[in-house]
């Protein structure tokens, strides 16, 4: 089987602030199309990791590509076939939904801008709300906003820095669905996240960052592995908080007149 193209390779990359080292020569490859999920703790170096990757700074030492454009010395073509979303949304709270959509169509330079914006709202279902001010939106609403702003343009490659900080259960359920559909269709994801059960669900490929460095990176599967062999024991599985609050909330719709 024809291993999948390269869209974003890290090779010893090296940064410091001051005296304090943050990135030790880290090195990974995310395939096109996959889901790449960077785990580690709050400091670990995570949002450093994507911020060189997106061109926001430069490494001390190693390099990175990102869509066969270095970060560095292309950093224009990298910032043309990528998008940005941070833990903190980017939307203008002054602006409406359409209107922060609009902006963004403007920015990218793309033809018929309203029809773009009206696209957008309809798939990340915010159409109802496109003429509020997104000031009025719920957390979850302006997280959808933000990530529908930082796809208008279609990019190859999306970084998504902690997506579902702040989201309620409904709302990372919604989350995870766009991410899936999002590597299905093409796109290459890159993640970070807090929640490991949102990296096991959606991550192809997973690496842990710790104390500076690349310490695994494997599927899932196969960091399983790396567990001692497992004590079987016959336990009646009970259900998760997640499994009584979905049926709940869906017992009530259909219960409703």
């Amino acid at each position: 089987m024809t291993p999948a193209p390269i869209a974003i390779s890290a090779r010893d990359l090296t940064k410091s602030y001051k005296n304090v080292c943050v990135l030790s020569q880290v090195s990974f490859d995310v395939a096109r199309g996959s889901v790449f999920a960077l785990l580690g703790e709050n400091g670990a170096g995570k949002t450093t990791t994507i911020k060189i990757l997106s061109t926001l700074l430069r490494p001390d030492s190693g390099h990175a590509s990102v869509n066969g454009f270095d970060t560095v010395a292309q950093a224009p073509q990298v910032r043309q076939s990528i998008s940005l979303t941070g833990q903190f949304t980017a939307v203008d709270d002054i602006l409406t939904g359409r209107e922060n959509l609009v902006m963004m169509a403007k920015l990218r330079h793309l033809d018929d801008p309203t029809t773009v914006a009206d696209q957008a709202l309809t798939r990340f279902g915010l159409h109802e709300a496109a003429d509020r001010r997104a000031g009025s939106y719920s957390g979850g609403m302006k997280r959808r906003l933000d990530l529908a702003m930082s796809l208008v343009g279609d990019p190859q490659v999306v970084f998504l820095d902690e997506p579902t900080t702040g989201l309620d259960p409904q709302g990372r359920l919604d989350m995870w669905t766009t991410i899936t559909d999002l590597a299905t269709s093409g796109v290459t994801v890159f993640l970070t996240t807090q929640y490991l059960d949102e990296a096991e669900h959606l991550a192809d490929r997973i690496a842990i960052l710790h104390h500076t460095r690349i310490i695994a990176d494997d599927t899932f599967e196969q960091l399983k592995t790396r567990l001692p062999p497992a004590q079987v024991e016959l336990v009646e599985k009970q259900p998760s908080l997640e499994e009584v609050y979905l049926h709940i909330l869906s017992t009530h719709e259909e219960e409703r007149p």
